[in-house]
């Protein structure tokens, strides 16, 4: 859902426009100057108009490689911060992943939790991924309605929901009820449309090229897991 008010609509065609000139090769010195320096005039104004903080709901959908690996970097300085972080894994859990053990160093601040049983094509039993799932789900709720921490990721949530493994309006609920300075990151392909009508922030990965689908490489330490 898009909230831009026609103020912040104009302020982004003119940077927009702003950029496309200062690109032209045929301005001077001093005309670039002056584009740049209003381009930071216009920034800087957006950025004194704007909320000091929010909590956000963050999605990382699509078909492109990358989702959780975002979402791990937002983990990563939350630990920096001192924050305290959760990490619920919908799908993945039979593969014990790498970044579980990165992340024991900061046993103290992260909770970790893989209760997935791979993927649903190695588990070929549907009741057993209901249960699974809904068990991740009641999980992710302690989480996020605790106030004490301050960032939980549901990794590959997406996924349950797409496969109906969950219902969105539950998940949706459940949401509702995160503290206000809380941010929730779910992550996965095939998001629903209203998980993205209700998300902050949402980010799709496109698939251009994949090693596996086109050269026939296999998932690879540091790299896929």
């Amino acid at each position: 859902m898009t909230n831009n008010t026609p103020q912040e609509l104009n302020q982004d065609r003119e940077i927009e426009r702003l950029i496309d000139e200062v690109m032209s090769s045929s301005l001077t010195e001093e005309q670039y100057r002056k584009k740049m320096q209003r381009r930071k005039e216009v920034q800087d104004k957006r950025i004194a108009q704007a909320i000091p903080e929010k909590g956000l709901i963050i999605v990382n959908t699509g078909n492109g490689k990358g989702k959780t690996t975002a979402a791990l970097g937002m983990v990563l300085r939350s630990l920096g911060h001192g924050y305290k972080v959760a990490i619920v894994q919908f799908i993945k859990g039979s593969w014990e992943p790498s970044e579980k053990r990165v992340f024991s160093y900061w046993e103290d601040q992260i909770e970790f939790h893989a209760m997935g049983e791979g993927f649903t094509w190695e588990t070929q039993d549907r009741d057993r991924d209901l249960d699974k799932a809904s068990a991740a789900w009641q999980k992710s709720l302690e989480y996020i309605r605790n106030p004490d921490f301050h960032l939980v990721l549901l990794d590959e949530i997406n996924i349950a929901l797409k496969m109906a493994y969950l219902e969105v309006e539950e998940v949706l609920a459940g949401l509702a009820e995160k503290p206000a300075n809380k941010h929730v990151i779910l992550t996965g392909r095939g998001a629903p449309a209203a998980l993205i009508e209700c998300a902050d922030l949402v980010t799709e990965m496109t698939l251009v090229k994949h090693p596996f689908r086109d050269q026939g490489v296999k998932a690879q330490p540091g790299i896929e897991y």
